[in-house]
């Protein structure tokens, strides 16, 4: 273990050994890292309630703090924090196509990954609390697919948790990737009409830079070529609460060189946001984060796309070209240069037919660990109707409905969101 100071606060690192395959307990094992903060005020207490912060994602680390902000210092305030990097991201043993390559040809790699879930996520999540805590229940905060993670924590290992918290990541126990996705376009609409509004002059815009792209070979740092529809995948920013600002700050790059040609700065930007290098997991697994039986996901937004025409990636379109959000597509994989040979694996993947169930909705029923959820009423990313038929159905669970914030509410509410929901718990609002 190392330890550091920050300001307010004392930062410890943890490097768990876990199995890959959790019914394989002597098989392979990887590494999982996870970060101890705790308020230097309390820093000697033995009896300071853990917390555990399952991330959103799936595939990106934890947050890196920087001393008591936002969130953090108000969780600090009255809990011992542990940050995880769930399994394959961050500093646990990382998820590359360099890495993937030596376990050997795409069926390996793509049986290898399968281990890479919200259902192995809970039982690493599980051997780690016993080796801190012991026999101690500690309290989890899902953000976003990190809520989707403490739905598999309160349906297969609901003696670790005293309560759990989540924040814009309430699922459909029973949907399908069709289902998420059919409800899924026509909120990334609502949000490009909303982002149309506000900036009315970038509806000339983006058709300016999408026709460029449909007659030009125009690339980005790394050597992409940028499509119209890579272009059109920008749009995962509009769900945040400032994705709209965010969005026309960087179109208006677009030709700030004053000519035909993309700017260099609107390229590399577009770059940044759309390479996956640093979370291959986000596109391998994001629908497998829906997938439960022997119903394969086969490249579900794909293949709806086709149903919600307003999407095209066509150039001289007659309404404002429409952003997509998160959706995954195949061409993402084979079209970044770092993930392109993990292209057969992504379809191997789609065509897995074997995935274990994420959640126990009879044993939700009956759940009596206490549960609170902020629900964004207008968020892009995780449907409402879904959320609250969810909420419904799990015993001891209460949800409070807001549209002040957007997906991303409790990154940038400043504590307010969890300074609610540990008041809900609590009984105190």
């Amino acid at each position: 273990m190392r330890s550091f100071r920050q300001t307010g606060t004392v930062v410890t690192d943890h490097r768990f050994p876990v199995p890959l395959d959790h019914d394989d307990p002597d098989g392979p094992r990887i590494e999982v890292f996870a970060r101890e903060v705790v308020a230097t005020a309390h820093a000697g207490r033995d009896d300071l309630p853990w917390l555990l912060f399952l991330q959103g994602g799936p595939g990106f680390g934890s947050p890196r703090p920087s001393g008591r902000e936002g969130w953090l210092d108000r969780a600090l305030a009255d809990h011992r924090v542990l940050l995880l990097d769930q399994r394959g991201t961050g500093l646990s043993t990382p998820v590359s196509a360099r890495r993937l390559a030596a376990l050997g040809g795409p069926a390996e790699q793509a049986r290898y990954l399968t281990h890479f879930r919200a259902d192995s996520i809970v039982l690493d999540a599980e051997l780690i609390r016993r080796e801190l805590l012991g026999g101690t229940p500690w309290t989890i905060l899902g953000q976003s697919y990190g809520g989707f993670c403490a739905h598999t924590y309160l349906s297969f290992a609901p003696e670790g948790v005293q309560q759990a918290l989540v924040t814009g990541g309430t699922p459909g126990l029973a949907a399908t990737p069709e289902d998420v996705y059919r409800r899924t376009y026509p909120r990334v609409a609502a949000k490009n009409a909303r982002f149309y509004e506000r900036y009315p002059d970038d509806v000339r815009l983006v058709r300016d830079i999408a026709r460029r792209l449909a007659a030009h070979d125009e690339r980005l740092p790394n050597g992409r070529r940028l499509t119209v529809e890579g272009f059109q995948s920008l749009g995962l920013m509009l769900g945040m609460g400032d994705g709209a600002d965010r969005m026309h700050y960087l179109l208006e790059l677009a030709f700030a060189d004053g000519g035909p040609e993309l700017s260099e700065p609107f390229l590399e930007q577009v770059g940044t946001h759309l390479s996956h290098t640093a979370a291959p997991i986000h596109l391998l697994l994001h629908e497998a984060c829906y997938g439960q039986g022997a119903n394969p996901t086969r490249w579900a937004a794909q293949r709806l796309r086709a149903e919600f025409p307003e999407f095209a990636p066509d150039p001289d379109g007659g309404d404002p070209l429409l952003f997509t959000g998160e959706m995954i597509y195949p061409w993402m994989v084979a079209d970044d240069p770092s993930l392109a040979p993990l292209r057969e694996v992504a379809d191997l993947l789609a065509e897995h037919d074997d995935w274990p169930a994420l959640y126990d909705p009879a044993r939700l029923r009956g759940n009596d660990v206490p549960l609170v959820a902020s629900v964004y009423h207008d968020d892009m990313y995780v449907d409402f109707d879904l959320s609250m038929e969810t909420v419904a159905s799990i015993g001891n669970a209460r949800a409070w409905v807001t549209n002040e914030w957007e997906h991303d509410g409790l990154r940038v509410s400043g504590g307010r969101v969890l300074d609610r929901l540990i008041r809900m718990v609590r009984g105190e609002a």
